[in-house]
């Protein structure tokens, strides 16, 4: 019994170990919803219809499902942020056995220019270009895949601004 008893209590000694650098909450020491940010809809400098706008619901979305920053609509907000969508890519990942020039699986990317600024003074607190991409395989067309893969590939771009905006430190 006592053997028993000694693992079991070891066990638990790694498990809480284990945990002891978590801690609850934003991961740049702020105050959850401390802070309310203002998205402007995302300018889409690239040839693919509506990804601006998918890209700033996806950007809204996850900043609120993060919580780390209140979400403010119509002014008011202490940090604005706005992006440039750059670059759309698509590039060929697999190819059929049988006919090398024929695409079955691409790796679609996309690139967004953006920019966090506090709202009274205009002081930039973050610029940078963010990148996402998601994996597609091509059915028989290429422009629906194209059109399902665009959530996808807008919400991954969101998750990293996302990150570099609660887990920055500024």
């Amino acid at each position: 019994m006592r053997p028993l008893l000694a693992t079991m209590l070891g066990m638990m000694l790694v498990l809480l170990a284990g945990c002891a650098g978590y801690h609850l909450g934003p991961a740049n020491g702020a105050v959850a919803g401390e802070r309310s940010i203002e998205i402007f809809p995302f300018n889409n400098q690239t040839l693919q219809p509506r990804l601006g706008d998918s890209v700033t619901q996806a950007l809204r979305e996850r900043l609120q499902t993060d919580g780390t920053y209140h979400l403010a609509t119509h002014g008011g907000s202490d940090v604005v942020l706005t992006g440039t969508i750059k670059e759309y890519r698509r590039e060929g990942l697999s190819f059929l056995n049988t006919d090398v020039t024929t695409t079955v699986n691409y790796r679609v990317g996309i690139t967004a220019h953006v920019v966090a600024r506090e709202s009274g003074s205009g002081k930039i607190v973050m610029e940078k270009d963010i990148a996402g991409f998601t994996l597609v395989n091509v059915g028989t067309d290429l422009q629906s895949v194209d059109r399902q893969s665009l959530s996808l590939l807008a919400d991954d771009l969101a998750r990293n601004i996302t990150v570099a905006l609660t887990e920055g430190g500024w």
